[in-house]
């Protein structure tokens, strides 16, 4: 896609395409998402897409101006996805750390789009409303204005980062992933104590952990962190 503007008032259509397609952005964003999977970047041209979706590769400028703008609307697809059945219970650090994990399991799910949408910042409904979200738990928490949002920064990104991060692995072939994971075992598991004492030492650990995500454990770290904080704010408050 070229940049292309369709006046808004044009752009969406309710009679089916010449191939009977009737479109919708939420079609569109969904196929672009599973070409995303199979092909990776290169499946975001407008000639993949028609093609995909049965239409006239030109109506995509109906809904989407080019290719970054349909980018921007798979990234805030995603964050819906993960929020949709996410609910609140009232114990922000639980909350956060449930939310955290389906951010997470989000990305692992759709590895190859999340590599291309984790650094984006979208403004579109479902962020801002992620963004509200997390920033009232941590108000509602008890965290000063500042202090809430210097953790959700830190917490979005961890998440993001985490996000990609595994998912660049998923997304390596099974044969590859595999050969990584065996060094592991195979190299660093043998090394010796007299010049490397502290692998040695727990090696036998290494080639447990490391075939993980370390996520999870990185979460709790951020938030047990940020309950600190908010410990040490509440008694200089009470002081």
């Amino acid at each position: 896609m070229t940049e292309r503007v369709v006046p808004a008032g044009d752009r969406r259509r309710r009679r089916p395409t010449k191939q009977g397609v009737v479109l919708s952005e939420e079609l569109i964003v969904e196929t672009a998402l599973r070409l995303i999977e199979e092909h990776g970047a290169d499946a975001l041209s407008v000639r993949r897409l028609g093609r995909a979706l049965g239409a006239d590769p030109s109506s995509l400028y109906r809904y989407f101006r080019h290719t970054d703008d349909l980018m921007l609307a798979i990234a805030d697809e995603l964050i819906g996805r993960t929020l949709r059945e996410w609910r609140p219970t009232g114990d922000w650090c639980a909350d956060l750390r449930e939310l955290g994990l389906r951010m997470h399991a989000g990305a692992l799910a759709h590895p190859r789009a999340a590599v291309l949408s984790a650094h984006r910042v979208t403004g579109r409904e479902h962020e801002i409303q992620a963004v509200e979200n997390i920033i009232g738990t941590l108000r509602g928490a008890g965290f000063p204005d500042a202090e809430a949002v210097r953790i959700y920064h830190a917490f979005v990104d961890q998440a993001l980062a985490f996000g990609a991060l595994d998912s660049a692995g998923t997304a390596l072939p099974r044969s590859a992933r595999d050969a990584e994971t065996e060094v592991w075992r195979a190299t660093y598991a043998h090394l010796p104590a007299a010049t490397h004492p502290h692998i040695a030492a727990t090696a036998r650990h290494l080639v447990a952990t490391m075939r993980h995500s370390s996520y999870p454990a990185a979460l709790d770290l951020l938030l047990t962190a940020a309950r600190t904080r908010l410990d040490a704010f509440r008694a200089r408050t009470e002081g």
